[in-house]
């Protein structure tokens, strides 16, 4: 999946100039990360503000700052956000995550980072922003997440495997812990593409599931664990 206009249940997505459309690992993050009881949730990397309207419909409390470094994709988020019925709770922000400074720590973070660590870089800036990690590298966005999260705060992210797993190590490296893991599989017989994890500052056991998109081989038949994570958001289930 990856257009340019795209149509969910209770909002639309124009993605304009933006580097990154609407994706399959943005709309399974924003439903799987646990943010019902989070009163202020920071997405970092917002692109066309896909998480923080997921956010924002999820969680009728929330009141959610949406960032971004590029200008193309703040517009496009700007846009995006002000056609919602949540407007009033979220602000988009062009900035550097890495200088940025609010007035108040937040209760969860949501973030679909770059992860394209080396290769060659698309000759579009704002794709190439929005994929590699050149551009936020992984142990920054680390350890500007700790200074951005309240004590018992939560952060949510989604990378592939090998990315993952590294970004993983860096984060206990550095003091977090993972409090829960979901391992993510085209079917069931394909090894896992895809981890979403949470992380903590605080001690935590960590909970651990799995998740297959499609539940036949070589078909695009969703299962049923997919349809019940994403059915709040696509429109034909």
């Amino acid at each position: 999946m990856n257009q340019k206009h795209f149509s969910f249940k209770q909002f639309s997505i124009y993605a304009g100039k933006a580097g990154m459309p609407v994706s399959t690992d943005g709309v399974m993050l924003g439903s799987w990360a646990n943010i019902s009881s989070s009163k202020t949730i920071l997405d970092i990397g917002t692109g066309t503000g896909l998480l923080a309207l997921m956010c924002a419909q999820r969680n009728l409390q929330s009141k959610i700052t949406a960032i971004d470094i590029e200008p193309k994709a703040i517009e496009a988020a700007t846009y995006n956000i002000t056609q919602s019925k949540w407007k009033e709770r979220i602000q988009a922000i062009e900035q550097n995550i890495l200088a940025y400074q609010p007035e108040a720590l937040f209760c969860h973070i949501i973030c679909n980072p770059p992860y394209f660590n080396d290769g060659k870089k698309s000759q579009d800036t704002q794709r190439s922003i929005a994929r590699h990690s050149h551009f936020l590298p992984h142990l920054s966005l680390i350890n500007q997440c700790k200074t951005l999260l309240k004590p018992l705060g939560r952060a949510s992210f989604i990378l592939p495997v090998v990315e993952g797993e590294a970004f993983i190590k860096l984060a206990t490296s550095k003091g977090w812990f993972v409090s829960r893991r979901c391992d993510v599989k085209s079917t069931v017989t394909k090894a896992t593409k895809r981890i979403m994890f949470e992380l903590a500052l605080k001690t935590t056991e960590t909970i651990k599931s799995e998740i297959v998109i499609h539940n036949k081989i070589h078909k695009l038949d969703y299962s049923e664990e997919f349809i019940k994570l994403c059915q709040p958001f696509y429109i034909k289930m």
